[in-house]
């Protein structure tokens, strides 16, 4: 037997394995197993590539056919989000960059401009990435970014990205970072806005935005140099990517004078962008132009430009082959997945079953807290484990008869902690080429490290946390 087809029949057997082996009440009931078993056998296949990815992406569909778990409608919803909008927009709208060979021109400038040298890659990449997700969600963020990190990679010749260490290192900064950028602000993401929801309920008290920036500047100083300080020291000292920086710099500067065609594709996606970035000030006069469908204004606009000979830039028989159709549906698979695992109830019962371990407060309540909360991040969406744990938490924590808002600030820290699985925003990199072997590799001894270090910051910052009220 080769490897390949062991792989492929041990994938369905973990699922039998959880669907008929497993105690009917492991994960809450034979549901909750049999979405368990799914999860399982989805990353196996996604880490041992025995099928394309996008092919087992499709396997919540199936399953759920076969063993329903949730609402056929609800998985399917994962397919057609918001988020896979916004990623066909992004995508559609770099197809005309390549179209125009305004790829190449940002490539040059930016390899000139920063040079070559990978670890000082790695470091502007991961402070551009995680600032910009403090007050961003990190799907924006990682739809803006990741265009422009991959036209960089391709014109230094690092292209392939699955076959590229560099080009695989330098993609996790990006994706990394936002994640870790998201814990900044409670504008970071969803699942910030659900912590912020329940401290409310709590305190019985309108909560101040300012007081998360407060308390968590100390957690967001050391998590910025754990992400940087790994990343870093997993590349080699003198990497670089392709040639120096002077022959990037007499590239750019023999480039001919940016095009009309040029232009008008940079102007649209610097338009989504900002229509992205700044939808607080006009969401007033149009609360239906979220940034998905900014992405998605500005792609079908690409199709009006014209060149200069009269002919059209983008037509969509041609567009549709340049569209990374694995980046989309990898990351929808990994949100069904994910509504399995909430739906089923799965999640639900792996919180109890912290509950249940005899938790009294302390270091270890704590450390129960960020291994429960990431690993559930790792598996599910940040909002989805925002929305399951925080309540299970509150429960265990009132029953011990302490205070439970630290305990909710601490949680909140896991459930933006997710390093190893390419579920959520990590499967963007992963619809590029990155392998998620490579992301698996990588996420385990950084999600010890950050499980390990955040459980005694968080321990030792609690005192100050209850300092402050919320107002």
């Amino acid at each position: 037997m080769s490897k390949r087809d062991f792989y492929l029949l041990l994938g369905p057997a973990l699922f039998f394995f959880c669907r008929f082996l497993l105690p009917s009440q492991s994960f809450g009931s034979v549901i909750g197993n049999i979405a368990v078993g799914l999860v399982a056998w989805m990353a196996l296949w996604w880490i041992t590539a025995p099928v394309d990815l996008a092919v087992t992406a499709f396997l919540p569909i199936v399953v759920n056919a076969f063993f329903p778990m949730a609402k056929m409608n609800q998985v399917i919803a994962n397919y057609s989000s918001e988020t896979i909008l916004l990623l066909l927009g992004a995508s559609v709208l770099t197809v005309a960059w390549e179209e125009t060979g305004l790829d190449k021109r940002i490539a040059a400038r930016l390899l000139s401009l920063i040079g070559n040298n990978m670890r000082s890659q790695i470091v502007l990449w991961f402070l551009i990435s995680g600032l910009m997700s403090t007050v961003l969600p990190n799907a924006v963020v990682c739809a803006a970014i990741f265009p422009i990190a991959v036209a960089m990679l391709r014109y230094a010749g690092e292209g392939n990205i699955t076959g590229s260490s560099k080009a695989s290192l330098l993609l996790l900064t990006v994706v990394y970072a936002a994640g870790v950028g998201g814990l900044g602000t409670p504008l970071g993401g969803a699942m910030n806005l659900v912590t912020v929801q329940y401290i409310q309920q709590v305190s019985g008290n309108e909560f101040i935005y300012m007081d998360w920036v407060i308390r968590y500047l100390p957690i967001m100083v050391v998590l910025f140099g754990l992400g940087i300080l790994f990343l870093v020291y997993s590349c080699p000292a003198g990497t670089v990517l392709g040639k120096s920086r002077e022959y990037f710099i007499k590239e750019y500067q023999s480039m001919p004078a940016m095009t009309r065609e040029e232009m008008l594709s940079l102007v649209l996606f610097l338009l989504a962008a900002l229509l992205a970035f700044t939808r607080q000030f006009y969401q007033g006069i149009l609360p239906g132009l979220k940034p998905a469908y900014a992405f998605m204004f500005c792609a079908c606009l690409s199709f009006f430009i014209v060149r200069e000979d009269g002919t059209r830039l983008m037509r969509w028989n041609a567009v549709q082959k340049k569209i990374i159709w694995g980046l989309i549906f990898v990351f929808a698979g990994g949100l069904a997945a994910g509504t399995l695992i909430k739906g089923s109830g799965a999640a639900q019962a792996i919180g109890e079953q912290v509950a249940n371990a005899g938790l009294t407060g302390g270091f270890m309540t704590v450390f129960a807290i960020i291994l429960l909360t990431t690993l559930l991040s790792n598996v599910t969406s940040n909002t989805a484990t925002a929305a399951v744990s925080i309540p299970i938490i509150i429960a265990i924590v009132e029953g011990i008869g302490e205070n439970p808002i630290p305990y909710i600030y601490v949680a909140s820290i896991g459930v933006n902690q997710a390093y190893m699985f390419p579920t959520s925003v990590r499967a963007i990199p992963v619809g590029y080429g990155l392998s998620p072997a490579y992301m698996l590799k990588m996420g385990i001894p950084l999600t010890v490290m950050i499980v390990l270090c955040m459980s005694v910051m968080s321990y030792l910052m609690m005192q100050y946390w209850s300092v402050f009220s919320c107002n």
